[in-house]
């Protein structure tokens, strides 16, 4: 096992280290987010990686960005994410190129909104829990009669807190426009929907429902208001088989399930660290739905893949 799949180790300060990526800085306007091969389950960070995943995060958003500006004007914080390309903006990491290449996106450097901005198209995980103890979700009252996994009247706007370590906490509209206020908390709803619509309807087209997503964004030295880190991946996402939909049930995702689904199999383990060791079958299978929902996406398998080059403007 390479240790470049659990920890990125670069010739750079490294400014931030989450559950999944490595964050360095590159220059005063520019940051490199490298996606690891870690993968955690229940908030627990696994001991072995599942190799590619970090690939495919990164080539999932890179597909996606290109899509969103091209097709919605979105703008984005990512610069590079072709290896070759980050070379040429930065020479100083050509030597350091086989610890990134392919999992590494050059991004401008923002100011973090401090909302996690969910857009919920079904109803599933704390969502689903909330309504049916409450029936309400981030404490607005929803229809009577739902089922888990059905789909929602509309999608809905689901605000959340960004944690640092477990589970974010989800929060009422009234408390974003608390924090960002008015104007900008419209802004992040309103673009929120716009892109899970463009991303719905884009997966419906390829037999996925797309039942949730997140989205983060930040903002430039400038007041510029840019989409950042991952965009509808299997990690940031809900992504469920459009054939084996069926309401009133949980729902299989084209995701970590099987990481998830072996360790609810593991007994006397209470989901706190340290986790049991996965089995070479279990991460086998995981890889394989990463690359599945990659292709299924894109059209493409990984080892085609040309990532699409960016247009770069002086730094703001």
């Amino acid at each position: 096992m390479s240790d470049a799949l659990l920890d990125s180790l670069l010739p750079l300060t490294r400014v931030h280290r989450g559950k999944v990526r490595d964050v360095y800085r590159v220059d005063d306007h520019r940051l490199l987010m490298v996606a690891s091969d870690r993968v955690s389950a229940f908030d627990v960070v696994m001991r072995q990686p599942v190799p590619r995943k970090g690939e495919v995060l990164t080539q999932i958003t890179a597909w996606w960005l290109h899509r969103l500006a091209a097709d919605l004007g979105v703008d984005h914080h990512l610069l590079a994410v072709d290896p070759d390309h980050i070379v040429e903006l930065h020479p100083d990491l050509a030597a350091s190129r086989d610890a990134w290449a392919g999992r590494a996106m050059l991004v401008r450097r923002t100011t973090p909104v401090l909302v996690e901005c969910v857009v919920r198209g079904y109803l599933s995980g704390s969502a689903w829990r909330e309504y049916r103890d409450h029936g309400t979700l981030a404490g607005e009252p929803l229809p009577p009669g739902l089922r888990e996994s059905d789909r929602l009247p509309a999608p809905l706007f689901s605000p959340a807190t960004k944690a640092q370590e477990g589970h974010d906490e989800n929060i009422t509209f009234d408390a974003v426009r608390e924090i960002v206020g008015e104007s900008m908390a419209e802004r992040l709803r309103d673009l929120s929907f716009q892109i899970y619509e463009y991303g719905r309807r884009t997966c419906d087209a390829r037999g996925i429902l797309l039942a949730d997503t997140k989205f983060e964004f930040g903002t430039t030295a400038g007041g510029d208001l840019l989409l950042i880190d991952e965009v509808l991946t299997p990690d940031s996402s809900r992504f469920w088989p459009k054939e084996d939909y069926a309401p009133g049930r949980g729902q299989p995702s084209l995701d970590k399930q099987p990481v998830r689904d072996w360790l609810d199999g593991v007994p006397h383990w209470d989901k706190s660290p340290p986790p049991p060791d996965l089995t070479d079958a279990v991460v086998a299978a995981t890889t394989a739905r990463y690359l599945d929902v990659f292709r299924r996406l894109t059209g493409t398998p990984l080892d085609e893949w040309t990532p699409p080059r960016f247009e770069v403007d002086a730094p703001s």
